[in-house]
């Protein structure tokens, strides 16, 4: 697998942690990556992309939020949260990452790790935030 691909899965298992127990959970983060993979790039980016993330939490709701006018951002899965909260990260703050490239990767974490309906809501939620910030 992929260190980039891996260091997302983590990512958004931690965000998904952090979404349930609440930010004191962030001080183990650090532990966990390591405990998850031996390697120091996937730990480094996973840590780098889960701080950003959680830094950014609020911009990347409103964009979520935004992008999904049928459903409050409670409403959404745990796992489903997670993964646009990363993505909608990645969109906004990371544009080192090309935004196909992100899309591509969350439809995949969707399909690895949620419902069968979830890569085409993903799919669909992420399109909107692009364009909201294209313009």
């Amino acid at each position: 697998m992929d260190k980039r691909t891996r260091a997302r899965e983590l990512t958004m298992q931690a965000l998904y942690q952090l979404d349930v127990q609440g930010p004191d959970i962030l001080e183990t983060f650090k532990q966990f990556f390591m405990e998850s993979d031996a390697d120091d790039a996937v730990c480094g980016l996973a840590l780098e992309w889960t701080l950003g993330t959680s830094q950014e939490l609020e911009q990347c709701d409103e964009l979520i939020t935004a992008a999904t006018i049928k459903w409050q951002l409670t409403r959404l899965s745990p796992v489903d949260r997670s993964i646009l909260r990363l993505s909608v990260y990645h969109l906004k703050f990371r544009p080192d990452i090309p935004p196909k490239v992100v899309i591509n990767e969350a439809i995949e974490l969707a399909k690895k790790f949620s419902t069968d309906k979830s890569p085409g809501f993903v799919n669909g939620v992420l399109d909107a935030v692009l364009k909201k910030l294209e313009e």
